[in-house]
């Protein structure tokens, strides 16, 4: 097949690029990175504006390898940036969908793309220190990189580019108001016609994807508890008259992740302990939204939660988490210590900025009542926040 290349000497760029070139500068400067390879889809569908192949939308296997799209960019000369992605997205060229000068639609492979990317970044002059995401780049990929660059240093890449996408556009902003807003309208549907008595945990989480992709969401996951049990994943579990019901789930819009929680009961009213039980959870939700606001303490989120928590009665089977929002979950901002998930809280004790995005989620598992839990996904805004799909915050009569 042949190459699909424009030369790199061609320095008009065909598109808008769709992001700042001076903050990604800076970042990149900080980092010590000369060259940037962007591989994964969130960080590639970002640095593209939102486009992301929908041929390889839902899968990366091809044939004995993988489909891996990257995007090759040079500290300070957006004019050098590179697209190496498949033949057939010689179609979305023909539509304008990049940006990049240089693009190569010619290869499918994570070797033979990564060996394209090499052949770019030789065409730039002497580079000192490549960029990578190390967790997103095919061991394979990162072996024709290696081999091919003779005293480059080669250094993982995801802290950058996450902070690149910390501040979310007004496109993006939309996008995650779309998602969380049809998430609790699903959601609603979803407690009051579908979980009946006698239906199973698997049926209801049936009818809360095609909800959600009636709503023209892709539908991530859903996590769903009944009556006293902690049990959160689909099973064969019927519900029960008087069950209690979480359902947490994740849907996403263009990329963009609605992820929120609430609460529902099977018939009947709950009773005055269960009120009081989902009330304190409430008051934790909308006590830790105070200072959500440009410039507040990254920090004070989970300090309030957790000052109210240690004070309660309910501190031995309850916990709070907060975690950034957007195309990716647990993105930045960082604002606690989280090992399991391989971060630490670096914006802690950094400011809050406007278009930052943030989930809030407090969690009680009663040990005789069961499992309840209220997730929000709350926006940073120039006057202070906005909350995304905020209804349906009390107990949602099911089944009616």
């Amino acid at each position: 097949m042949a190459v699909a290349e424009t030369a790199i000497t061609d320095t008009k760029i065909r598109k808008e690029i769709p992001f700042d070139t001076k903050h990604l500068d800076k970042l990149m400067d900080d980092a010590g990175i000369d060259v940037l390879v962007a591989t994964s889809k969130h960080n590639v569908q970002y640095m593209l504006g939102g486009y992301r192949f929908f041929f390889f939308d839902t899968m990366d296997a091809v044939g004995v390898t993988r489909y891996l799209p990257a995007i090759v960019y040079q500290k300070g000369k957006p004019e050098h940036a590179a697209y190496i992605g498949c033949g057939i997205e010689n179609f979305e060229k023909e539509l304008g969908k990049f940006w990049q000068p240089t693009l190569d639609l010619s290869v499918i492979g994570s070797k033979e793309t990564m060996g394209q990317a090499l052949a770019h970044i030789k065409k730039l002059g002497p580079v000192r220190r490549i960029g990578v995401e190390s967790g997103f780049i095919p061991a394979d990929g990162e072996a024709v990189l290696r081999k091919g660059l003779a005293n480059v240093d080669i250094v993982d890449a995801v802290f950058p580019l996450e902070r690149l996408r910390a501040r979310k556009t007004p496109e993006e902003i939309g996008y995650l108001r779309q998602a969380s807003e049809r998430v609790i309208d699903a959601m609603a549907v979803t407690f009051k016609k579908h979980c009946v008595a006698g239906a199973t945990k698997l049926e209801v989480v049936e009818k809360l994807r095609q909800e959600e992709v009636m709503r023209g969401l892709v539908f991530d996951y859903c996590l769903m508890t009944r009556g006293t049990s902690l049990n959160r994943a689909p099973s064969d579990e019927r519900l029960v008259e008087g069950d209690i019901i979480s359902i947490d789930s994740g849907g996403n819009y263009k990329g963009y992740i609605g992820d929120l929680c609430r609460m529902g009961i099977v018939g009947g009213k709950p009773d005055a302990e269960l009120v009081d039980l989902l009330g304190f959870v409430e008051e934790v939700q909308q006590a830790v939204r105070k200072p959500i606001r440009p410039g507040g303490r990254g920090g004070d989120i989970c300090d309030i939660a957790e000052k109210m928590l240690n004070a309660s009665p309910h501190r031995k089977y309850s916990h709070f988490m907060a975690h950034g929002m957007g195309l990716v979950t647990h993105e930045a901002p960082r604002l606690m210590n989280y090992p399991r998930m391989s971060y630490m809280g670096y914006d802690m004790e950094r400011p809050l900025e406007p278009g930052m995005c943030i989930s809030i989620e407090t969690t009680m598992g009663h040990p005789k009542r069961g499992f309840v839990k209220l997730e929000d996904t709350i926006m940073v805004t120039e006057a202070g926040y906005e909350a995304m799909g905020d209804g349906g915050r009390g107990w949602t009569k099911a089944g009616a």
